[in-house]
């Protein structure tokens, strides 16, 4: 009896792992190549295309699903992102995304190929408002570039962290290297130079370390 019992839940475990197996296997293979097929994500997942089936309908649903996921976490890594200083926050935004690579770079990748650009849309929409209020902030503040408009500065920004993490990945820098170069060349595609750039980059790393994360 208790065997007959624990094998629905048993089922359920295994069904929760092969979907969590499936997600990471698609963020793997999506990132590699936006593409890909349904096989290549079984394949990644070591399960078979039926398997996959058993729990997306379509190649679209399980994108649905990885973009819902990614946004998710993207947001929650934002939701304490905050500081006066707009050069301050934009640098902040940086070293969230860095935290979070994995899934920007995924909806980065996908954001130009598929069908699915308005789920992609409200994915981003947390780093785009936020990256839009440090640019505003920082132009009125006389820090940021106000030759071009503040909306194209935030796009130009938002496309050169996407270099940044992909160059940061390939690159294999340290955890703390890669965070750096974010966090910089956003503040220098704003309007800074790389020096003042660096100067605002040391100031968040000796506050983190005397006074312990920026909330």
């Amino acid at each position: 009896m208790p065997d007959t019992l624990n094998h629905p839940r048993a089922l359920r475990k295994d069904a929760l792992e092969n979907r969590e197996a499936i997600l990471a296997a698609a963020a793997l293979v999506f990132r590699r190549d936006p593409e890909s097929s349904l096989d290549a994500v079984a394949t990644e997942a070591g399960l078979s295309r039926r398997a996959i089936y058993g729990h997306f309908a379509s190649r679209d649903e399980l994108l649905a699903e990885l973009l819902v996921r990614g946004g998710a976490r993207i947001s929650a890594a934002l939701a304490d992102v905050h500081d006066p200083d707009p050069r301050v926050h934009l640098a902040l935004v940086g070293a969230a995304m860095w935290g979070e690579v994995q899934q920007v770079r995924v909806l980065a990748q996908l954001a130009v190929h598929g069908p699915l650009e308005k789920t992609i849309a409200e994915a981003l929409v947390p780093v785009r408002s936020s990256v839009r209020q440090a640019v505003r902030g920082g132009v009125a503040g006389g820090w940021f570039r106000s030759d071009i408009a503040a909306e194209s500065v935030a796009r130009l920004v938002e496309d050169a962290a996407i270099a940044v993490l992909d160059e940061a990945v390939r690159a294999d820098l340290t955890e703390a290297e890669a965070r750096r170069l974010v966090m910089s060349v956003g503040l220098s595609v704003a309007g800074l130079s790389w020096q003042d750039a660096a100067h605002v980059v040391d100031g968040i790393e000796s506050s983190t370390v005397t006074e312990g994360p920026h909330a």
